[in-house]
């Protein structure tokens, strides 16, 4: 029987050759771990910044909750914290805040970013400048932004913006921050000017990625704008709405900066007062660190547990 040999197989006495050509064997576990290396070095410096801004704080401040530290002595206390700070009438007041900004905000904050996107993509032309119009708000400083509506939109007299309108529509004008029905409005309105525009580029995004054809076959149909919206537009973007409501309901829980600027931290009768700027003035007003952090604690429960129930929804519909 003869046998064949390949070109650069090597054949040892008294053993067949081989038919497969021999070379270098590479060194796998050498060459695992050089990569693995590689990618550690990349994740280092993330797994670093989360540690000390992120995770070390929230360990802390949960640590904090249940101590108490008085002229520089600490001591374990329990729930002593979170008796005193849900005792106390401000707590309430603040959460019943804190929910009527969210609901509005989901009402007014997630709707009109939606719409604004959908009316952007039907246009043909000028596409480019109208998106830098409506991201512009997002670029200027909150606290800028805020200024311009406390001192020129929310005037509350006949020269403010916003009352001029409506003196020249023949409407009733309004006190706009110094009342208190309309504090939270007001607010709303400004926190969703300046923040819709990343929103809105989002939508934008995944509009463009809806095929045509599902459009051309609702017209085909008879269907008009609405259903068209309701029964292609909506459907095609659900993910992307159930992430951003998700998102915009942690965002707005959390407002601190629209009560500090526009209704100097409380507002009229106490109408403004959020859990965040409640969290701001046991820290750094009545040097209360450890009532602090139980407030922030309890946010973080509530917060976790809007996410858990989005979770779980968002794994049941897949």
């Amino acid at each position: 029987m003869a046998i064949t040999i390949v070109p650069g197989t090597r054949r040892e006495p008294g053993r067949p050759a081989s038919p497969y050509p021999a070379g270098p064997q590479r060194t796998s576990l050498g060459r695992r771990v050089r990569d693995n290396l590689t990618g550690h070095a990349f994740l280092i410096g993330a797994v670093l910044c989360f540690a000390v801004f992120s995770w070390y704080p929230m360990i802390r401040g949960i640590v904090m909750s249940f101590q108490r530290t008085r002229r520089g002595v600490t001591t374990w206390v329990g729930w002593d914290n979170y008796d005193r700070i849900i005792a106390d009438p401000s707590f309430w007041a603040a959460w019943k805040n804190t929910f009527y900004f969210t609901i509005l905000a989901l009402v007014l904050g997630y709707a009109v970013p939606f719409f604004v996107a959908i009316l952007l993509n039907e246009f043909r032309h000028a596409k480019g400048y109208l998106r830098i119009l409506v991201y512009l708000p997002v670029m200027l400083p909150p606290a800028s932004a805020l200024f311009l509506f406390k001192f020129y939109a929310y005037d509350p007299s006949d020269a403010g913006l916003f009352n001029s309108i409506l003196k020249a529509l023949r409407l009733p004008t309004s006190q706009w921050m110094q009342s208190p029905d309309m504090t939270m409005p007001a607010m709303v309105i400004a926190s969703t000017w300046m923040n819709m525009g990343g929103a809105v580029l989002i939508y934008l995004a995944a509009l463009q990625n809806i095929p045509g054809e599902l459009y051309e076959a609702a017209e085909l149909d008879g269907a008009g704008i609405w259903r068209r919206i309701r029964h292609v537009t909506v459907p095609q973007t659900r993910l992307i709405l159930a992430l951003l409501a998700m998102m915009q309901i942690v965002a707005t829980m959390q407002f601190f900066v629209e009560p500090l600027i526009l209704a100097n931290g409380t507002g009229a009768e106490d109408s403004a007062t959020s859990v965040a700027y409640l969290i701001y003035q046991h820290g750094f007003f009545q040097n209360d660190l450890n009532g602090a952090a139980a407030l922030g604690v309890i946010m973080l429960v509530v917060l976790a547990g809007f996410s858990a129930a989005y979770v779980r929804l968002s794994s049941k519909q897949d």
